[in-house]
């Protein structure tokens, strides 16, 4: 042990001596730390006799303290409370018992396909946890970030410095369609694919999406919706194709496995979902956990085989 350790010094004595520093008067500290006032002289004495220095001097109705007392308060304040987070911090985080609150960006398409698949990954080992889900898209996700998310997954242009990112999976789209009502050959033509009447998810509340931009030619939209998630009712019962993430194609079916997809005529390159993070909770044991489910949850909806 260090000799220091065995000095005759009373270390609540600088608990005591940093609260009445800071509040300027020994009333004011005893109602602060739930003592009396003479037990909080009693203690300033004890300390000035311990470090062999007066540590305060009466200004007026209060203290203010010596040379040696500002000094010691240099020293001791930024130390008090990493010490007292020490103690009172649980040794190990664990995620059995632990009640943490993350909050989750997530994209449309996020939300659909992880959202399920992750409460249950958490679920056996982090019963108590709990998930906020909040909407990004890229255009929002570095404020969104920047506000106080832990974590999120989206598809994501630049970002800070600050923000970590790691790829999930890049896919491609399909043409998905109700074939009891649209009947589609097993390979469209750019032709078939432009007579069709079609429903789109649009961010920008408009008539336009993804192959307007790619291909630069406007399709026949009959509706236009700001998200995937009634997509599949959409198209149930409806002479209306989607052109939709293979993944989401894929997660509409589970539910609705009468609607068929189709390969495009033309190319469209997805563009990576990525998870996201600040970096300031790289080492937050909690949020490491939660990450690495969410890659887990990734790499088993990839690998999963995907009917036509």
């Amino acid at each position: 042990m260090n000799p220091s350790y065995g000095r005759d010094l009373d270390l609540n004595l600088l608990r005591v001596f940093a609260v009445v520093a800071d509040t300027g008067s020994v009333t004011a500290a005893a109602g602060r730390l739930y003592l009396t006032q003479p037990a909080v002289s009693a203690a300033l004495r004890r300390l000035a006799t311990a470090v062999g220095a007066p540590l305060f001097v009466r200004r007026g109705r209060g203290l203010a303290l010596t040379g040696r007392g500002e000094r010691l308060r240099a020293t001791l304040v930024p130390h008090l409370q990493a010490i007292v987070d020490a103690a009172l911090s649980e040794p190990q985080w664990n995620p059995a018992t632990s009640e943490r609150t993350l909050r989750l960006g997530l994209s449309d398409t996020a939300e659909f396909w992880l959202l399920p698949a992750l409460l249950r990954a958490l679920a056996p080992e982090a019963p108590r946890m709990r998930l906020i889900a909040v909407p990004v898209q890229f255009r929002t996700i570095a404020a969104a970030l920047a506000g106080g998310l832990d974590a999120a997954v989206t598809v994501a242009d630049d970002l800070p410095a600050t923000v970590r990112r790691q790829a999930l999976y890049c896919g491609g789209f399909v043409c998905l369609f109700d074939p009891r009502h649209t009947r589609l050959r097993r390979t469209l033509t750019t032709e078939d694919y432009f007579a069709l009447d079609h429903v789109i998810v649009s961010y920008n509340g408009d008539l336009r999406g993804i192959v307007e931009d790619v291909v630069q030619r406007s399709r026949k939209v009959r509706c236009s919706v700001s998200t995937f998630a009634n997509l599949g009712a959409l198209l149930d019962g409806n002479a209306l194709v989607a052109t939709v993430p293979t993944n989401i194609a894929a997660y509409i079916r589970e539910t609705r496995p009468h609607l068929v997809t189709r390969p495009l005529p033309f190319a469209i390159e997805g563009t990576p979902t990525e998870l996201v993070w600040p970096s300031s909770t790289d080492d937050d044991d909690a949020c490491r956990f939660v990450r690495g489910k969410i890659v887990e949850v990734a790499r088993s909806a990839s690998s999963k085989p995907r009917r036509a």
